[in-house]
């Protein structure tokens, strides 16, 4: 699948069109595929109600047939919504160089103290981007030198559809959410599944 002596991008594993679990063992990780009911965060959001209603009106009207329309158009909202909140550092396009088959740029990166979260945003293709975020978490993984953050957290969307994803660095394994929550109707799920993924005293838990 992989061939040992050549180098990959992040996007090259998604242009592969492997399976994920083969992707997952090349790289000394398993893949569980499970439900994983992850912790909302518990107070009132201001705002959202907005947030959504804007999204709503703005469906209709915009042509999403492009990767960056949709980042531009649905992801960047979310995304602007959850470091306002939680007051988050973004990266966008963010270059990580671990090595000749870890290497490529994050879409978005968001930064909380020690807690990470990686998005990938995609056009159509959910099942070979969820491939991409997987090689891109566990080059996150090598990244972070701190142990602090035992768990990792990434997200892949196509913007109006997020899929979500764990990487337990201490047993290797990436759980992989059977939920896909879409947007704008799943909204609210989402972001307090995100926030409460990068707030400081999140401490995220795989059940």
């Amino acid at each position: 699948m992989l061939n040992p002596e050549q180098s990959y991008t992040f996007s090259q594993i998604f242009e592969l069109r492997a399976e994920t679990d083969e992707i997952c063992d090349y790289y000394g990780y398993t893949l569980v595929k499970k439900r994983l009911n992850l912790a909302p965060y518990p107070r009132e959001l201001a705002r959202l109600e907005q947030l959504k209603n804007d999204l709503e009106e703005i469906l209709p009207l915009v042509n999403l047939t492009t990767e960056m329309s949709k980042r531009e158009m649905l992801i960047a909202p979310v995304v602007s919504y959850l470091i306002r909140l939680t007051h988050a550092h973004l990266r966008i396009e963010y270059q990580l160089n671990i090595s000749p088959q870890l290497q490529d740029y994050l879409d978005y990166l968001i930064q909380n103290e020690q807690q990470f979260l990686v998005i990938e945003a995609k056009n159509e293709d959910l099942v070979n981007g969820f491939n991409q975020l997987v090689v891109e978490l566990i080059a996150l993984s090598q990244w972070v030198k701190t142990q602090q953050q035992p768990i990792l957290m990434g997200a892949v969307t196509t913007g109006q559809i997020w899929q979500l994803a764990l990487l337990d660095r201490n047993n290797k394994q990436i759980y992989q959410d059977l939920e896909l929550l879409r947007i704008p109707d799943d909204l609210d799920l989402l972001m307090r599944r995100l926030i409460n993924a990068v707030q400081n005293e999140s401490n995220l838990t795989i059940q």
